[in-house]
């Protein structure tokens, strides 16, 4: 079984009966359904043709948003689409507009056009707020969040305000909005030995290279014509498969604070394996190199 089978066998099997993804299976702290993640996976089952499964988790959307229907909407809720009473950070609005992105590139999206109305109207009015960024560390109006409600937006406004902060910090989360400019800074930043980091800050299980950044830079690079670094990105991810073929968060070759692993290991035990989002990320790199051919 090749690696794009298996991933899409992982997506399928972590999907609940709700619709709603499961982060990873594994690890207990991720057992719950993002926005975000979610949106980057059901645009990866889409590719491949699992419609279905993509528009489970598009009624899964539907059903937390009309359950709250004058927002806000947390990053993340149980899988049966109740919210998570943790003290996880709640507000993070990337994930709603990844959502709406997601709606467009599916097509046909009448069926969760009531729930699509009242998200873009809420991000209309709060666009411009602070939230935490997509790592859930930081306060504060992010470049990467702008981007995700410009494009769900369709906001060229938004999303030039993103391009205004993209030099504020060199983050992966940048990769989404992957410009030759971000790209460069990256590479010269966070690209290691065929993988990217985070950030120069990270110290999350040690600060080790991520599976899902790594192929969002094969994404970027396939942007650019620049096919064969593409490939080589979708070589490293493969390389750093377990050998059941399940992808982890991050892998541990080159980790920016070594004293660090061993702590968040005795706190929530061995890193995310499988990580949902690895697994679409590295279907929707191996999909944009094989429309390439």
């Amino acid at each position: 079984m090749s690696l794009a089978e298996r991933s899409i066998n992982v997506i399928l099997a972590g999907q609940s009966p709700s619709g709603g993804y499961v982060a990873c299976p594994t690890f207990e702290p991720y057992r719950y359904s993002w926005f975000r993640d979610g949106a980057f996976i059901a645009d990866a089952m889409r590719e491949a043709g699992h419609y279905d499964s993509a528009d489970r988790f598009f009624d899964w959307c539907a059903h937390v948003v009309l359950s709250r229907p004058t927002g806000p909407w947390d990053a993340r809720y149980r899988l049966d689409g109740e919210p998570d009473p943790s003290d996880w950070p709640k507000l993070q609005i990337d994930g709603l507009g990844l959502f709406l992105g997601a709606l467009r590139r599916r097509g046909h999206a009448t069926r969760w056009e009531d729930a699509a109305t009242l998200v873009t109207g809420w991000l209309e009015r709060h666009w411009n707020e602070p939230c935490v960024d997509w790592w859930e560390e930081r306060e504060g109006i992010h470049a990467a969040t702008l981007w995700c409600v410009g494009n769900g937006l369709g906001s060229d406004e938004i999303k030039r305000e993103a391009l205004a902060r993209a030099g504020d910090r060199v983050d992966g989360s940048l990769l989404f909005i992957g410009t030759p400019e971000i790209v460069e800074r990256v590479e010269a930043s966070l690209l290691v030995d065929g993988g990217v980091h985070r950030h120069l800050d990270d110290d999350y299980y040690g600060g080790g290279q991520w599976l899902l950044l790594t192929a969002k830079l094969g994404l970027a690079y396939v942007d650019q014509d620049r096919l064969e670094d593409a490939r080589n990105c979708l070589a490293w991810i493969d390389a750093h498969a377990a050998p059941n073929g399940e992808l982890p968060e991050q892998s541990q070759d080159h980790l920016l604070r070594p004293e660090s692993y061993e702590p968040w290991v005795e706190k929530w035990g061995p890193p995310p394996s499988p990580l949902l989002w690895s697994h679409a990320m590295y279907l929707r790199l191996h999909h944009a190199l094989r429309d390439r051919r």
